[in-house]
């Protein structure tokens, strides 16, 4: 499978300009070969704490409405993330859309960022998604969820590609690049962290964006501007070296559990 990732600089919450933008990148991907393609977190908005201005409500949101049709359109899955308007908080979401223009997974960030007021704002959500995008099982989290490796641990018993839409500022772009490839490597799958560029408010965006192998290998890698990358995934590849090398079957997570208990008395 062939996988790109759409580092853009969005437009501060404009979505109409946005959506113009993103159908460069769409025409690119589907030139090259693209099966895949991913946007950053809050593609079409930046990183608001504005929800009441950005959100959206119904069963089509304006964002997802969108991008089904530019699916169905060039003939690729599309990883697009969006904000759900909500009471008394909203929801960062990420979905993953066909190429028929379904919606086949639609997750909602568990970790808001508090750090960044991202909580005052936004609840966590309370559940994994997946979604089959060709031979591959997918599961999405979003930026700073890639904090947390139990999440990864937990999503890789049934997902080869874990994929990570951020806003990461360019202050803790170490962070991200050295997380991506700690997390490929731990979880024995792909890895794939698309971020954006520019800047935003009072903070700056770095990039670098990269897909990461179950070795952790980068296959590519973005620099500081817009840009689109590629890389071929090898499920089969995967496969063998978690066999081979099963150190996942090897992790004891009820004694793990009674260790972190015995720590809390």
């Amino acid at each position: 499978m062939r996988i790109a990732l759409a580092q853009t600089e969005p437009l501060w919450e404009d979505k109409e300009g946005n959506f113009k933008a993103a159908l460069a990148f769409l025409e690119r991907a589907r030139e090259q070969n693209a099966d895949l393609v991913l946007f950053p977190e809050m593609s079409m908005t930046g990183f608001s704490m504005h929800p009441e201005k950005i959100g959206e409500t119904g069963e089509n949101p304006r964002t997802l409405s969108f991008f089904r049709e530019q699916a169905e359109r060039y003939g690729l899955y599309i990883g697009v993330g969006y904000v759900e308007l909500c009471e008394p908080k909203s929801f960062n979401r990420y979905a993953v859309l066909s190429p028929r223009g379904e919606v086949l997974a639609d997750y909602r960030k568990i970790h808001p960022f508090t750090f960044g007021t991202e909580s005052v704002h936004y609840a966590g959500g309370e559940e994994l998604a997946f979604c089959q995008v060709k031979e591959f099982t997918l599961s999405p989290l979003i930026c700073y969820d890639l904090r947390f490796p139990e999440l990864f641990e937990i999503a890789s018993e049934r997902a080869e590609l874990i994929v990570v839409p951020a806003n990461w500022p360019s202050d803790r772009r170490e962070h991200f690049m050295t997380l991506l490839r700690a997390r490929a490597i731990e979880d024995q799958c792909y890895i794939a962290g698309v971020n954006r560029v520019g800047r935003a408010r009072t903070l700056s965006y770095s990039g670098d964006s990269r897909i990461v192998d179950p070795f952790g290998r980068i296959l590519a890698k973005a620099g500081g501007g817009e840009e689109l990358i590629f890389a071929d995934l090898d499920l089969e590849s995967l496969r063998r070296y978690r066999r081979e090398f099963p150190a996942r079957t090897d992790r004891k997570p009820a004694l793990y559990e009674r260790l972190r208990q015995s720590c809390r008395m």
